[in-house]
């Protein structure tokens, strides 16, 4: 009880809260001063062992607009004895028999969700990874396929849309084991398919190689400023006709950038950072040689530093 004026006894009296009608009443003379009042305390009421007050839970799991029944879903029990009713046992199989689809989702749901957490990417790609999932399954496409080079897939083409793209083997390092052959398959094939679904192409959102600057150079423990030149030059490069691909220009520009600093990084660091292999580098950089000048900013290296690097 708390006190507060009452303008029936024009004085202060201890006040009465009565929960089960949200009314709060003066204890002298009995009048309503507020009624239908909202508690905002806790409500939680567990759903677990009912002699403990462990889990202090009062609602199911979040609603998810992909699975039909989502939360709000309702478990038939078996009745007591050997036998049981027959009607619930009927009534159990029958909804067993029907959750399996949703359970299979879920499952997937859990898997992409893993696979993201484990490559630190944002929740909007993991939903859109779920998405392109939950349309191959309404299309009956997932069966008799590699279903972890399918979530996989899924999940490639939701970073490349998301213009957050992640390499293929960064991606299949996460994938349970799904080969970069076997991933490159099913993107294909989903690619296809939902293709065919829209009726057009499947927008997968063009690769720079200054996507993966950052990350590179962060997995290379690169100062700020070496950061900074490596994203200007990789950005004048693309100035130049350079037929390589993305990922193999971003590896040759950080390999020119760090050997023009005092922090030079072995090639076969750059290598395993970048998922690049050394030849594929060395092979970028006689393409790039010729180009060095231009590309590599003027604040970062002078022309004494340029020449001397070692040629191609």
């Amino acid at each position: 009880m708390s006190d507060a004026y009452c303008t029936d006894c024009k004085k202060e009296t201890e006040l009465v809260v009565d929960h089960s009608a949200g009314d709060t009443l003066c204890s002298e003379c009995g009048l309503v001063l507020e009624s239908h009042s909202i508690d905002e305390t806790s409500e939680w009421r567990t759903f677990a062992n009912e002699s403990s007050n462990s889990d202090p839970n009062r609602v199911g799991g979040p609603t998810n607009p992909l699975l039909a029944d989502s939360a709000l879903t309702t478990v038939i029990a078996k009745t007591n004895g050997s036998s049981g009713d027959f009607l619930s046992n009927s009534l159990g199989r029958w909804q067993n028999r029907n959750g399996n689809a949703e359970r299979g989702l879920l499952q997937a749901f859990k898997t992409i969700a893993t696979m993201s957490d484990r490559l630190g990417l944002v929740g909007t790609i993991k939903d859109r990874a779920n998405e392109i999932f939950k349309r191959l399954e309404d299309q009956k496409s997932t069966r008799g396929r590699n279903q972890d080079a399918l979530l996989a897939a899924c999940l490639y083409i939701s970073c490349r849309q998301e213009d957050k793209p992640r390499t293929i083997k960064e991606i299949c390092s996460v994938a349970n084991g799904a080969t970069k052959k076997e991933m490159g398959r099913a993107k294909d094939f989903i690619v296809k398919t939902l293709g065919l679904e829209t009726g057009h192409s499947v927008e997968m959102g063009a690769i720079h190689a200054g996507d993966f600057m950052k990350r590179f150079c962060s997995n290379l423990g690169m100062s700020h400023q070496a950061v900074r030149a490596a994203e200007e030059a990789v950005k004048k490069s693309e100035e130049f006709d350079i037929r390589r691909s993305p990922i193999s220009i971003a590896a040759v520009v950080i390999y020119i950038i760090t050997q023009l600093s005092d922090d030079k990084k072995p090639l076969k660091d750059i290598a395993i950072a970048t998922g690049v292999a050394e030849g594929t580098i060395r092979n970028s950089y006689k393409d790039l040689y010729p180009h060095l000048q231009k590309i590599a900013p003027s604040w970062y290296a002078k022309e004494e530093d340029l020449k001397n690097l070692s040629s191609p």
